[in-house]
């Protein structure tokens, strides 16, 4: 994923890590065309599980403009989010998921565990606090990147070096 970053404070210890940063992403840029139009929606869930396979494209409804075919699965405690437009926002407690995407795009798989975070987005700007842990891989528009446990790599308009959780990165965008 390419993101030209604003501004950002982090720390890591190990794979794991807190992060706050103010940035614009280069996939979210183009995935505008999927949400201008989306509806209100607020939703919380104390407890949840999901899991689900989808696939879109060529239609004219919200999310589903762009061509995509993807399976996920989730898990957590503590939910809540609203979305309008190319708004959003979202907090949550403890977690985990695992999902995997094909789309004009790009490819990418990803795993993840966080123990709290929060974000809100503005069309491609986008912020986020949390601490938890990344494992995955994506290939696309926004160049490519791999991780485990927060060890990897990623080369684009953002091309950086993860090792045990601390990462070295320079955006160009």
């Amino acid at each position: 994923m390419a993101r030209a970053e604003i501004a950002s404070a982090s720390a890591k210890a190990g794979p794991a890590g807190v992060k706050l940063g103010l940035g614009v992403d280069t996939v979210d840029t183009v995935n505008i065309i999927d949400t201008y139009d989306r509806s209100p929606h607020v939703h919380a869930k104390k407890i949840y599980a999901r899991a689900g396979k989808y696939t879109h494209g060529l239609e004219d409804k919200p999310g589903k403009r762009i061509p995509k075919a993807g399976v996920y699965a989730e898990a957590g405690v503590g939910r809540a989010c609203a979305e309008y437009s190319v708004f959003e926002a979202e907090a949550k407690g403890p977690n985990a998921s695992v999902g995997a995407e094909v789309s004009v795009v790009g490819v990418g798989a990803m795993a993840r565990a966080e123990i709290a975070s929060a974000s809100a987005k503005a069309g491609p700007a986008g912020v986020k606090l949390g601490l938890g842990v990344d494992t995955g891989a994506s290939a696309g528009l926004g160049g490519v990147e791999a991780k485990f446990l927060g060890t990897g790599f990623s080369v684009g308009p953002k091309t950086s070096v993860s090792v045990v959780g601390s990462e070295v990165s320079c955006s160009v965008m």
